[in-house]
């Protein structure tokens, strides 16, 4: 038994950091599906990003006069994927259970290489593809009976697409790390989502919802705890690489189930099975040999993490 805790790596504080951000990213699934009953998406979506940005205005007021060109846009681009992200996941809570929403949207983990085939032409490995048919399996059963012919509900389709924007969101974030200035574009992303989110609401034909203490609370929580996981994301991810990044982000979708189960939801016997294909899938897809991750170079910017940590 002691040989196995040897065995077991230790987290450095960047990764703990992102272990205690995915905690409080699973309890959010809940909070907003309640918050629906009061409030439409965009609205609640944009009250809560520009509370964050407000927040980051107040703690990075003295740096933000050496805004660039490119933490602008590299922010703004950020930000988009923030909009689509959020504001489709949090539309789907309308009709969706907080549990159901959280393993869905747990897709981003294997879409992110797809997206990079796609895009940067880098073809995935073959765990990646056998993580890919494991979580699209387990996607069919968490939809249920129904859903054997890949008729997905609308609530379900769109936190499958907010899934994809998240993705991207991952993949910029990862692009720009060590390139921008944290607390610049830390606070251009939230101002453009939750900006874009408000300017949209005539278009979707949402109104302003009458007030409510609950979609306040809600909202502006939720934006204090969005400043904190924009801000840990963009910090810890340039010391972490993406698939550690990725595999840490796994509990997401199994802390919001566990509060979700707490609060009252009951997901039949094949969606439990369906869930944990899709955790399963997720971890599989970010499986390598550890020959290779033994043969990775280590860049500077790792040495000077792990001698920090």
């Amino acid at each position: 038994m002691l040989h196995f805790f040897r065995w077991l790596p230790l987290l450095s504080r960047h990764e703990a950091a992102l272990v205690g951000i995915t905690a409080i990213w699973g309890a959010t699934f809940l909070i907003i599906h309640v918050a629906m009953n009061h409030s439409g998406p965009l609205f609640f979506v944009g009250v809560r990003f520009l509370t964050a940005a407000a927040i980051g205005l107040v703690v990075f007021r003295r740096t933000l006069a050496g805004l660039t060109r490119l933490e602008l846009g590299a922010g703004s681009a950020i930000g988009m994927m923030i909009f689509l992200g959020y504001g489709l996941q949090t539309w789907g809570l309308q009709s969706i259970s907080s549990s159901t929403s959280a393993f869905i949207s747990a897709l981003y983990v294997p879409i992110v290489p797809l997206l990079q085939w796609a895009v940067l032409r880098r073809a995935p490995r073959l765990m990646t593809l056998v993580g890919v048919a494991l979580a699209f399996t387990g996607l069919v059963l968490l939809a249920g009976p129904g859903a054997a012919g890949i008729s997905l509900s609308t609530g379900e389709l769109v936190t499958l697409l907010s899934a994809v924007a998240i993705a991207a969101e991952i993949i910029l974030i990862g692009s720009f790390a060590g390139k921008v200035d944290l607390g610049r574009v830390t606070v251009v992303q939230l101002f453009v989502g939750g900006a874009l989110s408000l300017l949209l609401m005539p278009v979707a034909g949402e109104r302003i919802p009458e007030f409510s203490w609950v979609w306040l609370t809600a909202a502006v929580g939720l934006g204090a705890a969005s400043y904190l996981i924009q801000l840990t994301m963009n910090w810890a991810q340039r010391f972490v690489t993406p698939t550690r990044a990725t595999i840490i982000y796994t509990g997401e979708p199994v802390w919001g189930g566990v509060i979700g189960r707490v609060a009252g939801d009951r997901l039949p016997g094949l969606a439990l099975l369906g869930a944990a294909l899709i955790v399963l899938g997720v971890l599989v897809s970010e499986l390598k040999p550890r020959t290779k991750e033994r043969a990775e170079p280590r860049t500077p910017d790792r040495e000077e993490a792990s001698a920090r940590s």
